[in-house]
């Protein structure tokens, strides 16, 4: 009987894929945030603030193949590198024109890039979107990043989050139609949220046709709202122990075929007000995955399939 592995990881996602180790460079669009310009609503999520975004080595250039240029030669400095994925990771980067998006997703296919990942909102994926991200991937493996966040519309609403979770089933759905490949974006210890509502939003993922899912924990940053309301002793966040428990459960209930691109968020230390643990990585990993071990389980373990529920 072959052993479960505990959980499937971009890395080796990646490396199945393209024979080798794929590395992240960050491009910045300079587009807003319908959240932030009034589009939808102002100010942005609660917890959010886009520069934390941005890489430690910011590229100096202003347009995208720029960006990749000197973004590329940093990371192949530091790894050693061949292939790289062209991560449209700033902000919403399908909030502008059809004409200007398609000039931006195609400077982005140089020959050192072999994917490229375009994030976004739900409510900026309208059909017209996905048909141009359609014919970019017949020239470059694309997915799509969306953010979640919670299944809980209540949640949404008091982070200021400004779409609903149909919207992004919606989004979702149609997006699947069009081959296209979804990761979706789902925050831990939201305020308000208790261990329920998180596997809520899991199952809630789990029932759809997504590919791949990034965790964060909350983080409360600088300069956020989250930072005023955690001053006021108003939000609390979760301890590591805490985190990595809940992670497990997650993944449990999850499709074992989904890849998992990230098991934590990774935002700059100097933006990170609490939880301090949140600035190790590796720590968090090692946490989860002690405890995946101690548990014995793996992703999937507790999800059952729609045909597997019928024969039972």
């Amino acid at each position: 009987m072959t052993t479960p592995k505990l959980y499937n990881p971009l890395s080796q996602y990646l490396k199945d894929r393209f024979g080798c180790r794929v590395y992240k460079v960050t491009v910045d669009t300079g587009l807003s945030c319908p959240n932030r310009d009034g589009t939808k609503g102002v100010g942005g999520c609660d917890y959010c603030v886009s520069s934390a975004l941005l890489p430690k080595a910011l590229a100096t250039g202003t347009d995208v193949k720029s960006q990749l240029d000197e973004g590329i030669a940093y990371v192949r400095g530091r790894h050693k590198a061949g292939k790289f994925i062209a991560y449209f990771q700033v902000n919403t980067s399908t909030h502008a024109p059809l004409e200007e998006l398609e000039k931006l997703f195609r400077a982005a296919l140089i020959p050192e890039v072999a994917c490229v990942a375009v994030s976004t909102r739900p409510d900026c994926l309208g059909d017209d979107v996905l048909a141009l991200l359609s014919e970019i991937k017949k020239e470059r493996p694309l997915w799509v990043e969306l953010g979640l966040q919670s299944a809980n519309d209540a949640t949404l609403e008091r982070v200021n989050r400004g779409h609903t979770a149909a919207e992004f089933r919606d989004a979702v759905i149609r997006a699947a139609a069009s081959g296209i490949d979804i990761c979706a974006h789902a925050i831990i210890g939201l305020p308000g949220e208790e261990r329920a509502d998180v596997i809520d939003t899991m199952r809630f993922i789990a029932s759809l046709p997504v590919w791949g899912i990034k965790f964060h924990q909350l983080q409360v940053l600088k300069g956020t709202r989250m930072e005023e309301a955690w001053l006021k002793g108003e939000v609390k966040t979760r301890t590591l122990d805490e985190y990595a428990d809940i992670v497990v459960e997650c993944l449990e209930v999850l499709p074992p075929e989904v890849v998992v691109h990230r098991l934590s968020g990774d935002a700059p230390l100097r933006y990170i007000v609490a939880p301090k643990w949140g600035g190790g990585k590796f720590r968090i990993i090692d946490r989860i995955v002690g405890l995946m071990n101690e548990k014995k389980t793996f992703q999937g373990a507790k999800y059952t399939r729609k045909e597997d529920a019928c024969d039972s």
